[in-house]
């Protein structure tokens, strides 16, 4: 696969969270998909399947009381490595950093983990 075609799948996972747009998810899931989010501390959740990943996404895209932000996307092959920031407020401290490390299968996301700055 090339780093075209990921990047292109990369940002339709990403405009879903920046625009609060769940529908933007269906299409680049891959059935078998695993998610590694990054709480609760030290290890996080873990989520196996297209419809436990699509649901718990989906949750975080549809909240508009958020806004996400690309700081920056790398892209090599069929991985992705992306830096974002979350904000949830208007305060200073509101809103942390993170990265999603991520792989795609047959142009799908097969895995993706996440980490935050605490």
């Amino acid at each position: 696969m090339s780093d075209e075609r990921t990047r292109k799948v990369i940002e339709q996972f990403n405009r879903a969270f920046r625009q609060h747009d769940p529908g933007l998810l269906k299409d680049v899931l891959a059935p078998d998909c695993l998610l590694e989010n990054s709480g609760p501390a030290p290890d996080g959740t873990r989520h196996v399947g297209y419809d436990e990943c699509l649901r718990f996404w989906s949750s975080i895209a549809a909240d508009e009381g958020t806004a996400f932000v690309v700081e920056e996307l790398w892209t090599a092959g069929e991985r992705a490595v992306c830096r974002w920031l979350l904000k949830w407020g208007p305060g200073a401290d509101d809103f942390v950093r993170g990265v999603n490390v991520t792989r795609l299968e047959d142009g799908l996301i097969a895995e993706s983990f996440g980490y935050v700055k605490g």
